[in-house]
């Protein structure tokens, strides 16, 4: 009889505590946590360690140092369409659904391959943290396209460099085969014209993640910056968002101007045909074309808007290709480019400041005695632009 009751005791233990393993996982699941309600908290750091930096530094080593970090983690894992949350630091905790969220994000693929874009990361988030400021009760949502091996690079990179953060932030990581699966579909009629493929590459659908975003992503999601990797901040990335508020009536994305011949050259067929155009000139009289290192998406416009769905249709991307001899390899910035010299209104034009783009090549092939009026750059810099592998002034 002592066996037995022994027995039932150890049973009843058991059932006890998987009674309250159960309990814990649905109190700790039920958590919102982000924009989607399929999104959750993965893992959750919290850092004691605070150490002051000045600016970025190129040439310094991305291999992580041991730190005094005081960590509090745990294993909850879920992953739905192609989303999760890797983690969020101490300080990107945020207190309840009534936050504002400020959304913000960058393509974070074969980062792991690349010591140069492990680099020119280090100099974006360093300067983002730098000079972030937001108020109480606003969190700055990071949300990187990435794969396997570069998120988690990524998670370790971003332990250090948004430890001096004073702002609020949450990181989200999105898989990017899910999200191409998504997107191909979409823009496969337009790969062959603005990709550097000859044709519809699948490979190629996520450089026009932009173009559709509105289309796959929640719809809770109704505004969002999408920026490269390569960039440097001078001022709180907060600022950029109140241009959303500048958009005029009928605008779906807020874009700077192309800071190069680039189109020019691009658009040489057409403007041979019409030598009275303004496609391809330099701002103010002429249309440059943008550059898709800084956008605003106003994710609930472009979905309102019947003009620009209806630009998406094949269709209408061939008519207008055909109609203006276009063949790029820039993704979606030749789209916003084309569709910008037929249909303007759909574009809010950042000021250059937004993305001073630093890239000459285009002046030392070809273009060197035009090259000045598109390069020039008035007002103050708010980004900087490393494109082409340009080094970015230390100031």
């Amino acid at each position: 009889m002592g066996r037995i009751s022994t027995f039932r005791s150890y049973q009843f233990v058991l059932l006890l505590a998987a009674a309250l393993a159960v309990a814990a996982f649905y109190y700790f699941g039920s958590e919102r946590q982000n924009f989607s309600s399929t999104t959750k908290r993965i893992k959750q750091t919290q850092s004691t360690h605070n150490t002051n930096r000045n600016d970025a530094d190129l040439t310094v080593d991305t291999r992580l140092s041991p730190k005094d970090v005081s960590e509090e983690q745990g294993e909850e894992q879920q992953d739905v369409g192609g989303v999760s949350e890797e983690f969020r630091p101490g300080k990107g905790e945020i207190g309840g659904s009534g936050d504002q969220h400020y959304h913000a994000l960058m393509m974070f693929t074969k980062v792991d391959k690349s010591r140069s874009l492990q680099d020119k990361f280090r100099v974006a988030m360093l300067s983002m943290v730098k000079h972030g400021d937001f108020m109480e009760g606003e969190v700055l949502v990071l949300h990187f396209v990435s794969d396997p091996a570069s998120k988690e690079l990524g998670e370790k990179m971003l332990q250090e460099f948004l430890l001096d953060a004073t702002f609020k932030y949450e990181v989200l990581f999105h898989d990017v085969v899910d999200l191409t699966h998504k997107l191909f579909p979409i823009v496969e009629a337009m790969q062959k014209y603005f990709s550097a493929g000859s044709g519809a590459y699948y490979s190629d659908a996520i450089f026009f993640l932009s173009v559709a975003m509105h289309q796959i992503m929640p719809e809770s999601l109704t505004r969002i910056v999408q920026l490269d990797l390569d960039l440097k901040y001078r001022t709180n990335i907060r600022d950029l968002f109140k241009e959303f508020d500048r958009f005029p009536p009928g605008a779906v994305i807020g874009i700077t101007r192309e800071m190069q011949p680039v189109y020019r050259h691009t658009f040489w067929q057409y403007r041979k045909e019409n030598p009275r155009t303004r496609v391809g000139d330099p701002h103010p009289e002429g249309l440059p074309g943008f550059n898709s290192g800084v956008m605003l998406l106003d994710l609930g416009a472009m979905r309102e808007s019947a003009l620009y769905n209806q630009l998406l249709k094949p269709s209408n991307v061939a008519k207008l290709a055909d109609q203006y001899r276009f063949r790029g390899h820039l993704g979606d910035q030749d789209f916003f480019t084309m569709i910008g010299m037929e249909h303007p209104e759909l574009f809010y034009p950042l000021a250059c400041g937004w993305n001073r783009q630093l890239c000459t090549w285009w002046r030392d092939h070809g273009y060197g005695d035009v090259f000045q009026m598109y390069y020039r750059c008035e007002g103050l810099v708010y980004i900087y632009h490393g494109n082409c592998n340009s080094p970015i002034p230390d100031y």
